[in-house]
């Protein structure tokens, strides 16, 4: 079975740091391009972060630049998202992915199963 399993979401205070992880399984992702979304009840999922297969290229929304970064380990199939001086505004349900390609920053091949963060004013 194919799977994206996420984990290091939780509950934290206004200004604190968090790193989400997303390990592959069932399928080799290792020189893929992946990425990491959001949503908040009643929006539509949002792209947050994307990084090349080599890890050399990344590309944030506006909105995260300067506090979020995504990174990755090859051997471990494995990415992440650092995340510093968290806002309320933050708070959403954090979906890793694995990207068609780094150009191709809509098209997911491969959802995770989301990981809820909240943070706390």
């Amino acid at each position: 079975q194919v799977q994206l399993v996420e984990s290091g979401g939780g509950l934290v205070r206004a200004g604190g740091s968090l790193r989400l992880s997303c390990a592959a399984s069932g399928r080799d992702f290792s020189s893929a391009a992946k990425a990491w979304f959001r949503q908040v009840p009643g929006k539509e999922r949002e792209f947050v972060a994307a990084i090349s297969s080599s890890g050399r290229n990344t590309f944030y929304a506006d909105s995260v630049k300067g506090r979020f970064s995504i990174s990755r380990d090859n051997a471990k199939d494995t990415h992440y998202l650092q995340i510093e001086d968290l806002k309320p505004e933050d708070t959403a349900v954090y979906y890793c992915a694995v990207l068609r390609s780094y150009a191709q920053r809509d098209i997911v091949v491969q959802w995770g199963q989301g990981t809820q963060v909240t943070v706390s004013a």
